[in-house]
């Protein structure tokens, strides 16, 4: 309990200084944040400051939503709606009858903001190979300096995974998928671990388009060299063939897409023809006297001089 106290005292005393600049409820332009929505942002604003400040870090218990409420100098009910969204967010996690804590483990931070960004920006196949290429070589890279036995054994595991798929496509798919995590993780490197939390589900779905396109000896023919360049600590070897096998990815998306746009072309001509053809059987033809009208008309026209 006297932990806590001091925490609370710390958070008091970090919040005196910053009210002297800021009065709350006040937002940037000096207003009375009167809006609940305008509170819980100025709230999240001032949570970020306490962790770029370091009064909170990873793991640690908030203080009761009384005593925060206090520190912040806003109203319970207004500090919940800001709780709420720092936990959709994966900043904090809410315990029933125990109150709240930070998150240990970022990776989960901003995961759920991330995925609907991919969603709703309408991030192309294209998009993500693209930056897969500019990546993950890189990583291949540092895993063939860094990788532990943890990794080998894990990366040795999707292979045989990926043998004894044969035809269970949801089995294949998560043995490539977990090659490449294992790559992520076996490059040492913190934020690639978490960026592939973000994208794995992005990268899912080029692995299922791209399963679907060649057989699975070619993904082993890539995945299994990979795999011994790591193991032989050689990162040029690598990142080469990282590349190869991302640009190999590349360009089957590309030919499938154009293969597609071809075959939608392919059909509306198709069916262009087609509802021609049957305008053409409905349309009635002219009769003799509707034939000749025409011609009758322009000599009627050129004798009056109109024309």
């Amino acid at each position: 309990m006297q932990h806590i106290s001091f925490d609370i005292n710390f958070l008091l005393a970090h919040y005196s200084e910053m009210n002297e600049r800021r009065k709350p409820p006040l937002g940037d332009g000096g207003h009375i944040l009167n809006d609940k929505d305008d509170v819980t942002h100025l709230l999240i604003l001032r949570f970020q400051q306490l962790l770029s400040d370091g009064v909170l870090s990873p793991g640690a218990k908030l203080p009761p939503e009384r005593e925060l409420a206090a520190a912040f100098g806003v109203a319970r009910s207004s500090l919940r709606p800001a709780l709420k969204v720092l936990e959709i967010m994966g900043v904090i996690t809410q315990k029933v009858g125990d109150g709240s804590y930070l998150n240990k483990d970022a990776s989960s931070v901003l995961s759920v903001p991330m995925e609907f960004l991919f969603l709703l920006d309408d991030t192309t196949l294209q998009e993500l190979s693209e930056m897969r290429l500019m990546m993950e070589p890189g990583l291949a890279a540092k895993a063939a300096e860094r990788a532990n036995a943890q990794h080998i054994t894990l990366l040795r595991q999707s292979i045989v995974d990926l043998e004894n798929s044969k035809d269970d496509r949801v089995r294949l798919v998560a043995s490539d998928l977990l090659f490449h995590r294992a790559i992520f993780q076996a490059s040492g490197n913190r934020l690639a671990g978490r960026l592939f939390h973000t994208i794995h589900r992005a990268m899912l779905n080029m692995i299922m388009v791209t399963s679907q396109l060649v057989d699975l000896e070619h993904t082993l023919h890539f995945h299994r060299p990979i795999l011994v360049a790591i193991e032989r600590r050689d990162a040029e070897l690598a990142s080469r063939l990282m590349t190869d096998h991302l640009i190999d990815a590349r360009d089957l998306l590309l030919h499938s897409r154009e293969q597609e746009s071809s075959r939608q072309l392919r059909n509306h001509l198709a069916a262009g023809m087609s509802v021609r053809k049957r305008a053409s059987k409905t349309v009635p033809q002219p009769s003799a006297g509707q034939t000749k009208l025409p011609k009758i008309i322009a000599a009627i026209r050129s004798s009056s001089g109109l024309i």
